[in-house]
């Protein structure tokens, strides 16, 4: 090899071993990089940690855990995040309210006691105040929040899991390391010893969490953290994730059955009704300045409809209704012992009749008394469930009217209820000056994607309500004069046989227009082709199911498609 060649390879082998070097470097330096956050220690050291389902949230955490006296208070705020959205200061009585799925109970600012759900019980600790905040205490609440909690004095945690919720515990197969993150390059979190049980971490599908091989778990200490899948042995659980059962399986299809609060009620001995799984007579209504008492008409006949009811497997869900009464109904709105007395008559009336559920018919109330109605729906809710039944609650159609519409938090009772039942009907009622169908297909489309949209409702809560009847407007120089209801069985003996019936696509129904002794009659019509259309909307939009106002203005051929329509 010549003195240049070999120059040249020299100088090529000092750029190969640079670039090595470089390379070797950078390499050093990514994996520095990489590795060195798994190194950094995150943990919260000077103060009380809380460790909610295996999760700890201290960090996000508004206020701090006070321990006192052996209790643990946690901040009303807090409560609010992460236990009870809608826990409640009730300014009128000094009390906090705070429920869950099956609990509601009341603590009043300084007293050493609770009412929970009805019966009052003395409690360890209570409502405090520190730097104008004011604290429950979490300790006594376990039992409302249907949790366990356990302080760690040694690494001051405290830990809260739902009883609800997937427990499972494993045995450590040797003395081991737990890391903070799923990789052998990650700081130590704590140890354990061979045999020591943790508590192995679940993910959103009720299975362990494993990570690359490595599993989530909790140690006695409260730490969170991984170790080897394989290290773990002796898996066992505790408990397993309990599943709500929806109240109707399959679609609601759901007939209001209404008489008159002086009179009794229908009598279905020997029929059936095909096509429908809930009934709702109107049982109850409110007494007029009766702080919260309620009108039974149920007796005799209303027995043996329970009894009817039943034996065909209907669920019954009788309605209770505040019509006309607007000042009753908000005396007990913006009073927290009246509208516990309202709940209480309600539950008694439920358990006393073996009824399955309430529906809910509150419709004329002031718009100012919108989040004090939602604060009833918040308050019955955990009570009906603690005996099982069903809560619906009717509600109008948004951007409407103060007193008729602006007067529902939609997005609270359709998160609260068990169903939200939207009274797709009166698109033009009673009171409007103008001439209109009483539900036109484009609508109730428009509003449902309202309930969907701007109320944030969920589909599979929302029942839709359908007319079983129309109206018949009657307008005399320009001027309209009446506007009296039709039932939908009667809708073509009033039509002259020379009429012509229009098809609007957008309505979904037939409009057809006459005139009678100078009188101009406009109908647009509801029948079989105008229901099927709004029944398609259930399945279009995955809703809950349909209700009908209501039994007997409908001809019997309707049961027929709602069976189809519906699956029942």
């Amino acid at each position: 090899m010549s003195r240049r060649a070999k120059r040249e390879a020299k100088v090529k082998s000092k750029i190969i071993s640079k670039l090595i070097i470089v390379a070797i470097f950078l390499g050093l330096v990514f994996f520095v990089l990489k590795i060195t956050p798994n190194y950094i220690n995150t943990d919260v050291s000077d103060k009380t940690n809380l460790v909610i389902n295996n999760n700890n949230i201290t960090k996000d955490l508004k206020n701090d855990v006070i321990l006192e006296n052996g209790i643990v208070y946690i901040s009303k705020d807090d409560i609010e995040n992460f236990f009870d959205p809608y826990v409640y200061y009730d300014e009128k009585y000094n009390q906090i309210i705070t429920t869950s799925e099956n609990q509601i109970a009341s603590i009043v600012v300084g007293e050493n006691s609770m009412t929970n759900n009805g019966s009052k019980v003395d409690i360890s600790g209570t409502v405090i105040e520190r730097s104008n905040t004011l604290y429950l205490p979490f300790s006594s609440l376990k039992d409302v929040y249907n949790i366990e909690i356990n302080y760690i004095e040694s690494s001051d945690t405290i830990t809260v899991d739902s009883k609800d919720r997937k427990y499972v515990i494993a045995d450590s197969k040797k003395n081991n390391s737990v890391k903070a993150y799923p990789t052998i390059f990650s700081r130590e979190v704590d140890k354990i010893n061979e045999n020591e049980t943790v508590t192995v971490v679940q993910n959103e599908n009720n299975e362990n969490r494993v990570v690359n091989g490595w599993t989530q778990v909790r140690t006695d200490a409260g730490k969170l953290g991984y170790v080897k899948e394989d290290d773990l042995v002796n898996s066992l659980t505790i408990r397993d994730k309990i599943e709500t059962k929806k109240p109707i399986e399959g679609k609601v299809s759901m007939a209001w059955d209404y008489y008159y609060e002086l009179s009794s009620a229908p009598d279905r001995t020997g029929t059936t009704i095909k096509g429908i799984n809930v009934v709702s007579p109107t049982f109850f209504t409110l007494v007029n300045e009766g702080k919260g008492a309620v009108n039974d008409n149920v007796g005799d006949s209303g027995k043996a409809y329970i009894e009817w009811a039943h034996k065909n497997g209907y669920q019954i869900w009788p309605s209770i209704s505040n019509s006309p009464y607007i000042e009753t109904t908000s005396e007990i709105m913006n009073d927290y012992n009246l509208r516990q007395e309202l709940i209480e008559n309600i539950v008694s009336l439920v358990m006393k009749y073996d009824l399955d559920g309430i529906n809910i018919d509150f419709e004329y109330m002031h718009d100012e008394d919108k989040d004090l109605f939602s604060r009833f729906i918040i308050e019955l809710k955990p009570r009906l469930s603690e005996i099982g039944a069903v809560l619906s609650v009717d509600v109008t159609a948004p951007d409407g009217s103060e007193e008729w519409s602006l007067c529902y938090d939609r997005h609270v009772i359709g998160d609260i209820a068990d169903y939200i039942v939207f009274m797709a009907y009166d698109q033009y009622g009673e009171s409007s000056t103008t001439p209109g169908t009483t539900a036109g297909y484009n609508w109730v489309k428009a509003n449902i994607e309202k309930f969907l949209g701007q109320e944030g409702v969920e589909a599979e809560k929302i029942i839709l309500g359908i007319p079983f009847y129309t109206r018949v407007w009657k307008v005399q120089n320009g001027e309209l004069i009446n506007n009296p209801a039709v039932n939908m069985k009667d809708i073509n003996e009033i039509i002259p046989e020379n009429a012509s019936k229009i098809w609007d696509d957008n309505l979904k129904q037939y409009y057809v227009e006459y005139e009678n002794n100078g009188v101009i009659n406009k109908i647009w019509i509801e029948d079989e082709q105008s229901i099927e259309a709004k029944l398609s909307l259930i399945q279009d939009y995955n809703l809950a199911g349909a209700a009908y106002w209501e039994k007997d203005r409908e001809p019997d051929s309707i049961w027929d498609l709602i069976s189809e329509k519906l699956g029942i």
